[in-house]
């Protein structure tokens, strides 16, 4: 595989994490339109250009601690708990598609009078941040979005019966198990397969904060949705790069590689990372994003 690789490894401890939740990466909520509707998130830095952190399914605005507190040294950062995630007030649409996702984004950023020089999407939040670059105006739009182990969606015409299956693959879990038991059934699919007790235990932690309504609502979304659909409607103007784990066994490399090839897009390895290749190499991951970040200012 011809691509890019970044390297980095970060030592972890839960209880370590815990306690910087609560004293500086700490949850806020923000009215987001005049209906009530709020969004959570967490932010972090004081000074220079603004990233933006779009978790995935199985995930929180909590779960990127870890690389936050690295880009926090020269960047701010604001992760948001996505509609129906945390106290994020769910979506009205029982199916929603990413565009609704990007529309509440796009309202959350507005209420906070702020506009990204970033946007990065892990997995499923790929496809919400790509919706947005898709839809937001030219004001409101990103320097550079970033798609991290993207989810690509199975609503591609001829997908029909694989979307099926894996919305009735995922609510069937979720029915059987609860969200106890599936985080602590699935978390250890999300990392490298050598990961860290600490590291699993966090990966678990983020899990069974998820809310029920919100999950069957993203796994609508995943099942019918595709990511080729907005970003075949990217601006030219906002550029795009693609970084995967290479030993990602829920989004293999193989199809985000394929994807970047299919829009011309940069592609990076993450070595030693899995799904959550955030949690697996933050410092890497931070370093991708620094890196577009310089080149881009650089560009300017």
């Amino acid at each position: 595989m011809n691509a890019q690789a970044v390297m980095s490894s970060h030592p972890f401890r839960v209880a370590d994490a815990l306690a910087v939740l609560g004293a500086g990466f700490v949850e806020r909520t923000v009215a987001i339109n005049d209906h009530g509707d709020r969004i959570g998130y967490r932010q972090w830095g004081e000074r220079g250009p603004l990233v933006v952190l779009l978790h995935g399914i199985s995930s929180s605005a909590a779960s990127w601690l870890p690389c936050a507190q690295v880009l926090s040294h020269n960047m701010r950062v604001l992760a948001w708990d996505a509609p129906g995630y945390g106290s994020s007030t769910p979506l009205a649409d029982v199916a929603p598609r990413a565009a609704d996702y990007a529309g509440r984004l796009q309202a959350w950023l507005a209420a906070l009078d702020v506009t990204p020089d970033v946007i990065v999407g892990h997995s499923l939040g790929a496809l919400m941040a790509s919706a947005y670059v898709a839809a937001a105006p030219a004001a409101m739009q990103p320097k550079c979005l970033m798609l991290l182990n993207p989810a690509q969606g199975y609503g591609q015409p001829g997908q029909e019966d694989q979307s099926r299956s894996v919305q009735a693959q995922r609510l069937a879990t979720l029915d059987q198990l609860g969200i106890d038991g599936m985080a602590e059934s699935r978390h250890a699919h999300l990392l490298r397969p050598n990961a860290t007790d600490e590291e699993r235990a966090w990966v678990r932690w983020n899990m069974k904060r998820l809310n029920d309504g919100g999950y069957r609502q993203a796994v609508a979304m995943l099942s019918g949705d595709d990511i080729g659909a907005y970003l075949s409607k990217r601006p030219a103007s906002t550029p795009a790069q693609i970084a995967c784990g290479d030993v990602d066994g829920i989004t293999p490399p193989e199809g985000c590689e394929a994807l970047a090839k299919m829009f011309d897009l940069p592609f990076a390895l993450v070595p030693s990372a899995g799904h959550a290749s955030y949690i697996d190499a933050p410092d890497a991951v931070a370093g991708w994003i620094e890196h577009a970040v310089l080149s881009q200012s650089q560009n300017a």
